[in-house]
């Protein structure tokens, strides 16, 4: 197979985005990340731009590296400058990497109008600057920005600065579409010519998203010839984003036949996404292409009973290849097979029958608002609740929740539950610091005497979404709550005009899945 030079350029063009900030130790930590996927280059930064790019040049040092080659990025030499005494190309001999990857202009426009030099002036600059750093033993990595902008205002000027930059020595060029404009048919239109201008040179691609086409342009022009692909880890960069690695990396070794990270690393791909989005303090976007929690979920009642025949009917690859996973969801769009698909996924024996009575409760309570696809537990609760030998754990025989302003206390809260516990009458009261916090600790207090488990279980996200505001403080409100016991975390789902209404339906889901789970771990560790 075709080997691809993988660069990764996460962590200098990707800080670029919007709401992004590395640390030294963040960028190191991805660093070793992106080297354990296997890629080829890892850019670094502009050590000439700011103290902390130039300390991660000599903190990455430290780092044993076993397959990547750290890159410092950086400009040619000023106009009228001499590489030698120019403090940017100084800037990236100091890095000491064995990679520098240079960006000159091909752009008339950037020449004259950002630069305000000649474009005799602008070539000297990138053959002498990619010389320089050549004679010093570097390998010359050369960024041909705007390259295909600046072909289509001027092409003879524009070949003339690649000739430039090979005329210096340099190892790759890299044709850059940095405004992110252009379309698959002009990116192989171009690197025809370029070829065909250049026979011997070795091409990469840069390309960016405006165009929603950063991806479907980097394989164009792998296809056009490119052996070295540049992009970032989910896509991040300034604007609307770099090519996405994860995309590229999984196309052209999973759908084109290239050699681009070793097989086996792969299967990392998925984790390594979630990893950097976290490290970026981002959320990760559900919706990626091969990494995204919702990658291979499928919600359609038809598309679910498909895959229950034939998984590969509506996947496009086994998602264990990048290390994902497929997901059924139940929603009012379900049919049988989600309700039996998510039985199975919970180890319950649900017959089809039962798996029909879930799913006219679901859509019954979806058009009140509940939504399920994002509160498995909930769904898993109703499925114990329709076996003929369900039990009840506890029921419920009323609650109230006041909240009062007291002279000297302030805002008060306070529950009072009375439960049904397995043929006992249980009546507690708890203050919370509101009436949700009143009623769960009201609740525990009722419970933990006969299911100490309950102890361990926390709060770990409550979330409140209003689903008709036009009604004011009359909405409809859908409540999220995720709940965790120290190794496992579910999710339940509650709704109503009353949000304290909303809450228990969902805490109550909450407490009963968390202790039938108990159940099913208790009996597990003594067999």
């Amino acid at each position: 197979m075709t080997r691809i030079a993988v660069y990764d350029t996460t962590l200098r063009d990707g800080t670029q985005r919007e709401g992004i900030s590395l640390s030294m130790a963040d960028k190191l930590r991805i660093t070793m990340l992106l080297d354990d996927l296997g890629v080829a280059y890892i850019e670094g930064g502009w050590p000439g731009s700011n103290p902390k790019d130039a300390g991660y040049f000599d903190a990455v040092r430290d780092l044993d590296l076993k397959h990547a080659r750290i890159a410092a990025f950086g400009s040619t030499c000023r106009k009228e400058s001499d590489p030698a005494e120019d403090a940017n190309i100084q800037a990236l001999v100091d890095a000491h990497t064995p990679v520098v990857t240079l960006v000159g202009k091909t752009s008339m426009l950037h020449v004259t109008d950002v630069l305000q030099t000649t474009p005799e002036e602008n070539l000297r600059m990138i053959r002498d600057s990619v010389r320089y750093l050549k004679s010093l033993g570097k390998e010359v990595v050369y960024d041909a920005e705007h390259f295909f902008d600046g072909i289509k205002l001027d092409m003879e000027y524009g070949m003339d600065t690649l000739a430039a930059a090979i005329d210096g020595g340099a190892d790759v060029i890299v044709l850059c579409d940095t405004n992110g404009g252009s379309l698959p048919w002009e990116i192989t239109r171009y690197f025809e010519q370029v070829q065909q201008a250049f026979p011997n040179v070795t091409l990469g691609i840069h390309t960016h998203n405006d165009g929603e086409l950063a991806v479907a342009n980097t394989l164009a022009g792998v296809q056009s010839g490119a052996v070295h692909v540049q992009g970032t880890i989910n896509g991040y960069g300034e604007r609307c984003g770099n090519a996405n690695l994860c995309s590229i990396i999984a196309d052209l070794q999973l759908k084109m036949g290239y050699d681009c990270v070793p097989p086996e690393n792969l299967r990392t791909l998925t984790t390594l996404a979630r990893t950097v989005a976290e490290i970026a303090n981002l959320a990760p976007d559900d919706h990626l292409a091969y990494v995204g929690k919702s990658a291979f979920a499928h919600k359609g009642g038809i598309h679910v009973a498909a895959i229950r025949r034939n998984v590969d009917s509506y996947q496009h690859i086994d998602p264990s290849l990048v290390g994902n996973k497929m997901r059924v969801l139940v929603s009012d769009l379900s049919g049988q097979g989600n309700l039996l698909s998510k039985a199975e996924e919970f180890g319950l024996d649900v017959s089809k029958a039962e798996a029909v009575q879930v799913l006219k409760e679901i859509k019954h309570l979806e058009n009140q608002g509940f939504v399920f696809e994002g509160a498995g537990a909930s769904v898993a609760v109703r499925l114990y609740r329709a076996r003929p030998d369900y039990t009840p754990l506890f029921t419920l025989i009323d609650f109230t929740a006041l909240v009062e302003e007291r002279k000297g206390r302030g805002t008060v809260a306070e529950a009072m539950v009375k439960l049904d516990v397995q043929g006992d009458v249980v009546h507690t009261a708890a203050e919370g610091n509101g009436p949700v916090n009143a009623l769960d600790l009201a609740l525990r207090k009722a419970l933990v005497p006969l299911y100490p488990q309950l102890a361990d279980f926390q709060l770990a996200d409550y979330k409140v979404r209003i689903l008709d505001g036009m009604n004011g403080t009359a909405a409809t409100t859908r409540v999220l709550i995720d709940t965790h016991n120290g190794h496992r975390r579910w999710s339940t789902v509650g709704a109503g005009t009353n949000i304290i209404v909303a809450s228990w339906y969902a805490l109550v889901d909450s407490v009963e899945y968390g202790l039938r789970l108990a159940q099913e771990e208790d009996v597990a560790a003594q067999v």
